[in-house]
């Protein structure tokens, strides 16, 4: 017997957002709770006032699908680009241990004046990062395909 295609088994498109307001940034932020990445795929580019992460995200928006087909949990590689940044802080995060693996587990907004303010990377393990922004001009952007999460778990936050 042959099944008629869902809409859902039709060709997803790679996800393309930008968060230019605080609301923007808590959906983009709820996308990637729970992205991982290695520490030498944090950019910090001054002269372009820019800071770039190449995150392997889960898949949250999969997961229903996923549960309901009863398929494997995806991640997928994505780049977060956070533009107009004048200044990078960190803290627990330890630039010469090159094997480091952060996990990313909020991104926030702290208004200063005039539209300025604080985009806030909160990681797993007490880690932060903190750039210092003119304007909030945040991207996340899939530049892969997904793959089947390596764990093949969904992330777990224990109350």
């Amino acid at each position: 017997m042959v099944e008629d295609a869902r809409f859902e088994d039709g060709g997803e498109e790679p996800l393309r957002l930008m968060a230019v307001d605080a609301d923007d940034l808590q959906v983009v932020s709820s996308l990637v709770q729970d992205a991982v990445f290695p520490i030498t795929e944090m950019a910090w580019h001054p002269g372009q006032r820019r800071f770039a992460l190449l995150l392997n995200r889960f898949r949250w928006e999969d997961k229903p699908a996923a549960d309901h087909r009863g398929r494997a949990v995806e991640r997928v590689q994505s780049t977060l680009v956070i533009g107009d940044v004048e200044k990078v802080q960190s803290q627990g995060v330890d630039r010469s241990d090159k094997d480091m693996v952060l996990s990313l587990l909020s991104i926030s907004f702290v208004p200063g004046e005039d539209g300025t303010g604080r985009v806030e990377l909160t990681l797993a393990g007490d880690g932060a990062i903190a750039l210092e922004v003119e304007a909030l001009d945040v991207t996340l952007r899939d530049v892969t395909r997904p793959y089947i999460a390596p764990s093949k778990h969904t992330p777990e936050h224990p109350e």
